[in-house]
């Protein structure tokens, strides 16, 4: 097979979750643990980084491998889903695994595929952890893609466990309580590594501590070492400035990532980096400050408060559950612009409607889907929306939805397109 046979075969072969949803999801790691052993245990030959949470863990992820890979260590990173190309999921250094490696590969697991049937995300992890091992990676960074303890992710023992924020998604999955989620998520807490903990949230932190007192791992909460104290945004950069308890002098730190919800995922990133140093890795001051000025460049991070356009801003947000989206709302306070146009797009399996009844009425709406089965009709979008109070038109394609609030958008405005990683990846900037 060539490459686009290669990535059809593993599209349509493979149950995949963005096409089909919960269906595709395995509750268990049985396959993921059948296809690395048939690999020969590639994720037991480098160390790594696991990352879990509802929100701020793509971020997080990124900027990590950022400074790894500034520190000069050779870094994996292992991300989902992809926006543009299969093979953002899978780099070292940055650089996307070539589409050889995806066709070696696939043709390598493919008598596994036919006999233990796994799903799109079991392979994609396979995948990435043969490139890792065969690579000889010093470090990769993982975040898990659903949940934590019954993700196929789960199934390394890294350095370093880090949670992210908890909030309410996939609930369909994980539960619906912020309980029954940040037990998922908790469950990459492995015995006696140590845990970071991004968010102080109250209600979950004595469960969080439980599950790390019953597995002897060190529990370590970011907001306890690091406060931001300061910060400042343009249009380009993020300036945060950060007090610690170990030291006296504040550090200040400039972000190419410029939404403000970066306020939050740099101090579990800091506080992971104080833990490696303390492990003998090279991630000083010096070399995180360097690293997050860069991460998009050195990383390749999309989709997250993109600005792709001025006069009009246009800004490419992956925003889809209720608390991406109130965030989103708290960086659109703090900008100046004359009109807001929004285009918007969700999926079936989100409860669109908690979503919708958080944005703001003054904007004006430009509703479409993604081309998968869990798009939601546009059509039925803006109906749904408009017994909210917002109007706006349906349009069955976002490019045409971007082009439309163009024509309607003066200088001064601001667009953004926000509701679907994958409407967001359908954007032709």
């Amino acid at each position: 097979m060539n490459y686009p046979d290669t990535i059809a075969y593993l599209f349509t072969r493979l149950p995949m979750f963005s096409r089909i949803g919960p269906a595709a999801f395995k509750k268990d790691l049985t396959n993921t643990l059948e296809l690395c052993a048939f690999l020969g245990d590639p994720q037991k030959k480098f160390k790594t980084i696991h990352i879990a949470g509802t929100n701020g863990k793509g971020s997080v992820s990124h900027m990590l491998a950022a400074i790894l890979q500034t520190a000069g260590y050779k870094t994996g990173l292992y991300t989902s889903p992809h926006l543009e190309d299969f093979r953002e999921r899978i780099r070292i250094n940055g650089e996307m695994i070539s589409e050889k490696e995806v066709i070696d590969f696939t043709e390598k697991i493919k008598p596994q595929i036919e006999t233990i049937e796994p799903s799109f995300f079991e392979i994609t992890v396979a995948m990435a952890f043969d490139h890792f091992a065969r690579h000889q990676v010093d470090i990769a960074v993982i975040e898990v893609g659903l949940g934590g303890r019954l993700d196929s992710t789960n199934v390394i023992t890294p350095e370093i466990s880090v949670i992210t924020q908890i909030g309410y998604d996939h609930m369909n999955m994980l539960g619906d309580s912020l309980e029954q989620i940040a037990t998922e998520k908790a469950g990459i807490i492995k015995p006696s590594i140590p845990v970071v903990i991004g968010e102080k949230q109250s209600e979950l932190l004595p469960l969080f501590k439980k599950i790390a007192d019953e597995r002897d791992a060190p529990l370590y909460l970011a907001t306890e070492n690091f406060l931001v104290s300061d910060h400042a945004w343009s249009g380009h950069e993020l300036m945060i400035e950060i007090e610690s308890h170990h030291e006296t002098d504040h550090q200040k730190y400039h972000l190419d990532l410029t939404g403000i919800y970066q306020i939050k995922n740099i101090l579990p990133v800091l506080e992971t980096c104080r833990l490696l140093r303390e492990k003998g890795w090279r991630t000083d001051h010096l070399v995180m400050a360097k690293a997050l000025r860069q991460v998009k460049s050195l990383t390749g991070l999309q989709g997250r408060w993109d600005i792709i356009h001025q006069h009009p801003t246009i800004i490419l947000e992956v925003a889809h559950n209720e608390d991406g989206i109130r965030q989103m709302l708290q960086q659109l306070e703090t900008m100046s612009y004359q009109h807001l146009h929004i285009v918007f797009g969700t999926v079936k399996d989100k409860d669109p409607e908690k979503i919708i009844h958080l944005l703001p009425h003054h904007a004006r709406y430009y509703f479409s889907q993604a081309h998968i089965p869990r798009a939601l009709d546009a059509n039925e979008l803006k109906n749904m929306a408009q017994q909210h109070g917002l109007s706006g038109h349906a349009f069955s394609n976002v490019n045409e939805a971007l082009k439309a609030a163009r024509e309607n958008a003066n200088k001064d405005d601001l667009i953004v397109v926000c509701g679907s990683i994958f409407l967001v990846a359908e954007v032709v900037s």
